[in-house]
């Protein structure tokens, strides 16, 4: 192993140390002050609309790969899709997933299940769908579910290209709140333009600790807000010794 797999592999250990170490401390005392982002509690009120007047909630998860890369903001959104299911559990129209990617829909069908178990409500397979197996064919599918299911919100929590607009532009038809995070440079340019809350950055790997989906996610916010100020810090000594010559 050389020297950057090294240091890669201390990262990420330093990293689930401090996550752990701070789920520990606050796991009996108040969870610290995180700053609003209006997009989560424009989603927890769509939430209790969604029980009050009967509409659906859709939480698409894009189509990344779990053996990739692409696969953590999949995971977020899963976690979401979990809290979601539980919250909106007794509503006369349960939560609906869709996904591009074959074991992104079982493994949404299995959260969706688990869910209804767990609040003892009914399970339907098909609230877990697979849309399409390529960009443009998943695009549409799940654009066509917005029109048909009278969704109320749409998430889309996932790893989105360009193809993402035709799933916007559905919310924009049915006049249905869309909120959209992705970890694609291009996804996140469509959907600024086109969500009507948009998530840009580390806000979408926020989403689990802001709806409330386990300690883990408010110690992972913690844990990047430690490495953050570490890092500016390493950047300021850098220059500084930068400046007197000694680098």
């Amino acid at each position: 192993m050389n020297f950057p797999e090294l240091m890669g592999l201390a990262f990420v250990g330093l990293f689930l140390g401090l996550m752990l170490g701070s789920a520990f401390y606050y796991r009996n005392r108040p969870a610290p002050f995180v700053r609003q982002i209006p997009a989560f509690g424009r989603v927890r009120r769509a939430i209790g609309l969604a029980v009050e007047a009967g509409s659906r909630l859709h939480l698409s998860l894009g189509r990344g790969n779990l053996i990739s890369t692409r696969s953590a903001v999949a995971f977020v959104g899963l976690s979401i899709l979990d809290r979601i299911a539980r919250s909106a559990a007794a509503s006369d129209r349960p939560p609906v997933a869709t996904s591009g990617e074959s074991t992104l829909a079982i493994l949404s069908q299995d959260t969706l299940h688990d869910a209804s178990k767990f609040m003892g409500a009914d399970y339907d397979p098909l609230r877990g769908q697979l849309t399409g197996l390529t960009p443009f064919s998943y695009a549409a599918g799940a654009a066509s579910l917005i029109h048909d299911e009278a969704t109320g919100a749409s998430l889309l929590l996932g790893s989105f290209g360009s193809e993402v607009a035709l799933i916007t532009e559905a919310g924009d038809r049915t006049e249905s709140l869309t909120l959209a995070g992705t970890d694609n440079l291009t996804g996140q340019a469509v959907l600024y333009a086109t969500a009507q809350e948009p998530l840009i950055g580390e806000e979408t790997y926020a989403g689990g600790a802001y709806m409330g989906a386990g300690g883990m996610h408010q110690a992972s916010l913690i844990a990047q807000d430690i490495f953050r100020w570490v890092i500016i810090l390493a950047l300021l000594v850098g220059a500084v010794l930068k400046l007197v010559g000694v680098l």
